[in-house]
């Protein structure tokens, strides 16, 4: 993201650069420690479409104005205004390749970092000795917190979301279960900003 800021590209061209550079360093580095073999796919899913339907319900049951309450957006948390330039927000390849970035690489990487890694570090620094899905209080709400906090003005969402997410990985003990639902989830929300042209969901 700092690398584009300094290459002289229209943007319909950096996210797609920037999307396959991620896949490749992913590829690369973590392949290793990846398996998308789920231990309880039909709730993993499940609960991705849960998760879905909490993101947006304050918005759709409350109307915009909820949106714009200070506690949502204020110079810390910042607004919840969409990231995408108008001219894009009908560009096909653009949008496709943005769709597929929430729905496939944006969760595999979230739950590598937040329930893959700072979970397990915050246990113990030499994180590979703790096991996935080990529970303690502070990791639990560190994560459930810190991921809340990546959502900006949807912190409020992000951190029961980050509860639910947590939730599963300790009783699945599996990183796949957890990116199935992400990935549901994103999905889904993809799905929602492109037939609704709710912007504001892409920041």
């Amino acid at each position: 993201m700092a690398v584009e800021k300094t290459l002289p590209l229209p943007a319909v061209w950096l996210y797609p650069i920037r999307f396959f550079a991620v896949l490749a360093v992913l590829l690369w580095l973590s392949r290793p420690y990846l398996s998308f073999r789920a231990a309880r796919p039909a709730m993993s899913v499940v609960i991705g479409i849960a998760v879905f339907v909490i993101w947006i319900a304050p918005d759709v049951l409350f109307g915009p104005a909820y949106r714009r309450h200070w506690l949502f957006q204020n110079p810390i948390t910042g607004a919840a205004v969409a990231s995408i330039p108008v001219h894009l927000q009908t560009h096909f390849w653009f949008l496709t390749v943005r769709a597929v970035s929430c729905t496939l690489l944006v969760p595999v990487i979230e739950e590598l970092f937040w329930r893959g890694w700072v979970m397990r570090w915050i246990i113990d620094k030499d994180f590979t000795r703790v096991p996935l899905g080990t529970y303690t209080p502070m990791a639990f709400w560190a994560v459930a917190v810190l991921f809340a906090s990546e959502h900006g003005p949807y912190w409020e969402v992000g951190l029961v979301t980050g509860v639910i997410y947590n939730w599963w990985m300790i009783r699945t003990r599996n990183l796949a279960d957890c990116m199935l639902a992400h990935a549901v989830t994103n999905g889904l929300l993809s799905w929602y900003v492109l037939q609704t042209g709710q912007w504001q969901y892409w920041m």
